[in-house]
């Protein structure tokens, strides 16, 4: 109990950090006041602009904790990521197209749908390729999502290369690809609290299973698990939640990596506690750097992606070396 309350003080506090923070720094009784329904300029900024973004960035992070804790469950690996299939180059390849090519629907529109559409793809794709290839396994699955995942970054490439001239920048594209939360209309962000939502309620449907297939193949097999069916859908369950994620926050390095191994120190390793902490600790690690990027050069504004490489990059080469030892 002390463990979910300290995540839900923590994720209060970060939330209101966010809200504040920015190139005018607001005091929370401004914020108080915004949230009241105070029509002044300044409260309007805060409750249209400035915490929708926030608390997008807080449901991006828990769907980036929740992704990286089903594919560390799936792979049986903590240093399993979110982008381990492909995703990542699904999403950016899509992102691209949506940025570059001019389509008849609003880009506001297309970019999410298109990331999503992308990042979920080639998890698909990957699983695909695994099954025809008659290896719809871990270690199948990882090498077929390098293979995906380069043969994407690859087109993606391409596609900046042709599309760019005088009149396209493709720093917006860039910049996707580095990561950040656009700020999203009251409705739009209920749209993503919903899909947040389902994606924690399909997740907690693989809980048992996950820690069955944590005691290795052979015996989950004995437990009566389809290891091969299991992996299968466990990786397009996790393959959704990412997707949603990056279709809203671009690609944001390291938080799916780190969460988890967060939320094991406080809740342990058994899943059906451990995916909505893992959430928590994500919304808490993205509305702070989203906070930080924000406010740390203004009036410019720094890639979320960049504040959490340059935080989570120390992380993980201590989970490394700590693997590495035991």
């Amino acid at each position: 109990m002390r463990a979910w309350l300290l995540l839900g003080l923590a994720l209060a506090v970060a939330i209101v950090v966010g809200a504040c923070a920015g190139h005018d720094w607001a005091t929370p009784a401004d914020l108080w006041r915004a949230i009241e329904g105070d029509r002044d300029l300044r409260s309007r900024l805060l409750f249209d602009w400035r915490l929708p973004r926030v608390l997008a960035a807080a449901l991006v992070g828990a769907l980036l904790g929740l992704g990286g804790a089903i594919y560390q469950g799936v792979f049986r690996n903590p240093l399993a990521e979110p982008y381990l299939l492909g995703s990542a180059g699904g999403a950016a390849l899509g992102a691209t197209v949506a940025l570059l090519v001019p389509l008849a629907l609003p880009q506001s529109v297309l970019l999410p749908v298109l990331a999503f559409a992308g990042a979920w793809g080639a998890t698909v794709l990957v699983l695909g390729i695994a099954r025809i290839a008659g290896a719809v396994d871990a270690a199948g699955l990882l090498l077929a999502g390098v293979a995906v995942a380069a043969i994407l970054g690859a087109l993606r490439s391409f596609t900046m290369l042709a599309l760019s001239d005088e009149t396209v920048s493709l720093q917006v594209v860039l910049s996707w690809v580095l990561g950040g939360v656009q700020t999203p209309t009251w409705g739009v962000l209920g749209w993503l609290a919903l899909m947040s939502l389902g994606c924690l309620g399909l997740a907690s449907l693989l809980a048992r299973r996950l820690d069955i297939l944590g005691l290795g193949e052979t015996m989950a097999a004995s437990f009566g698990l389809d290891v091969r069916r299991f992996v299968a859908l466990a990786v397009l369950a996790g393959s959704v939640v990412v997707a949603a994620a990056v279709a809203f926050g671009g690609l944001v390095a390291f938080v799916g990596l780190a969460a988890p191994h967060i939320a094991r120190w406080l809740v342990g390793p058994l899943h059906r506690p451990l995916l909505p902490a893992s959430a928590l600790v994500g919304a808490i690690v993205v509305t702070l750097a989203d906070a930080i990027a924000r406010a740390l050069l203004p009036p410019a504004e720094i890639p979320l992606g960049l504040v959490t490489a340059v935080a989570g990059g120390p992380f993980f080469i201590l989970l490394l070396a700590r693997r590495l030892r035991a």
